[in-house]
C-alpha cells in the first residue's frame, strides 16, 4: 500500500496521521472559520507560522491587509447588507485555507494555486511575484466560486451580492498600488523595459475581478447542468493556474 507524505505549513516532511488508513482531511482547520474574526484569527496564525520570506506568508500579509480593510467597512456600515458580505468574505477565505490545507496534508490544491506553493521558495522570483499570483488564484479562480458558494448558502441569486461584490472591489482596488510600491524592489518603478515592471504590468486586477463576476454568473447559470458546470470549474482553474505560472517567471536580480 502507498502511503501519501504530508508536509506542515512550512512545505516541510510532517509525521503521518493517525487514523483509518492514515487518510488526512483536506480542510482540517478552516472548517473552524466561521466568521470574519476566525478568518483573521486563521489568516494571523499562518503568518505567524510562516517564514517571511516564504511566498505564501507573502500572499497571506497581502490578503489579511485585504480582509482587515473590509472587516472595517462591513463594522462601519459600508456594505449594503453587511452579513451578505460578511458571509461572502468567509466563504472567499475558505477557498485560500482549502488550499493551505491540502497542500499541508500533502494532497494537490487547485491548479489556480499549484505555482505558489510549488515555487513559494524560488529564489529568482520576488516577493511581489508571489504576492500577485496568490491574488490572481484567489481573484481569478476562488472569486467566483465564493459567490456561488454565497448565494446558496443564502438562497439568492447573484445579483442580490452585485453592490456588496463591486465594494470589496473597490477595496482591492485602493490596496492594489499600496502593494505594489511595498514589494516593488528599487526605484525604478516605472522602468519599462525592468522585467518585474513588464510582467507585473500584463496583470490586470480590474479585470480579474470583472473575469470573476461573469464567470461566477455562468457557473450560476448551469448549476443544473452539472458536467457543464464541472468542465467550466476545471477549465477556469486550469487557465488561472497558468497565469499564475507566468507571474511566478523568475527573473534576474
Amino acid at each position: 500500500m502507498t502511503t501519501t507524505q504530508r508536509y506542515d505549513i512550512r512545505g516541510r516532511p510532517a509525521a503521518p496521521l493517525a487514523g483509518p488508513a492514515g487518510r488526512p482531511s483536506a480542510r482540517p482547520d478552516s472548517t473552524a472559520a466561521t466568521d470574519v474574526p476566525d478568518v483573521l484569527a486563521r489568516m494571523r496564525a499562518l503568518a505567524e507560522a510562516l517564514p517571511a520570506e516564504d511566498g505564501v506568508a507573502v500572499f497571506n500579509g497581502v490578503y489579511l491587509a485585504v480582509t482587515e480593510a473590509v472587516a472595517g467597512q462591513i463594522a462601519d456600515g459600508a456594505f449594503q447588507d453587511p452579513a451578505a458580505a460578511g458571509e461572502l468574505d468567509v466563504r472567499f477565505a475558505l477557498r485560500y485555507f482549502d488550499a493551505v490545507d491540502a497542500t499541508a496534508a500533502g494532497l494537490r490544491p487547485p491548479a489556480c494555486w499549484r505555482p505558489l506553493f510549488q515555487l513559494r521558495r524560488h529564489p529568482g522570483v520576488h516577493p511581489l511575484q508571489f504576492a500577485m499570483a496568490g491574488i490572481n488564484a484567489h481573484i481569478g479562480h476562488d472569486l467566483a466560486l465564493a459567490v456561488l458558494d454565497t448565494c446558496r448558502a443564502l438562497e439568492c441569486e447573484p445579483a442580490a451580492l452585485e453592490s456588496d461584490f463591486d465594494r470589496v472591489g473597490g477595496v482591492l482596488t485602493g490596496l492594489e498600488e499600496q502593494i505594489r510600491e511595498r514589494l516593488m524592489p528599487g526605484p525604478d518603478v516605472l522602468d519599462v523595459a525592468d522585467p518585474l515592471t513588464h510582467l507585473i504590468g500584463s496583470w490586470s486586477l480590474d479585470k480579474a475581478r470583472d473575469g470573476a463576476w461573469v464567470a461566477a454568473r455562468a457557473l450560476w447559470g448551469v448549476r443544473r447542468l452539472p458536467e457543464v458546470a464541472e468542465e467550466l470549474t476545471e477549465r477556469l482553474d486550469a487557465g488561472v493556474g497558468l497565469v499564475g505560472r507566468m507571474l511566478l517567471t523568475p527573473l534576474p536580480g
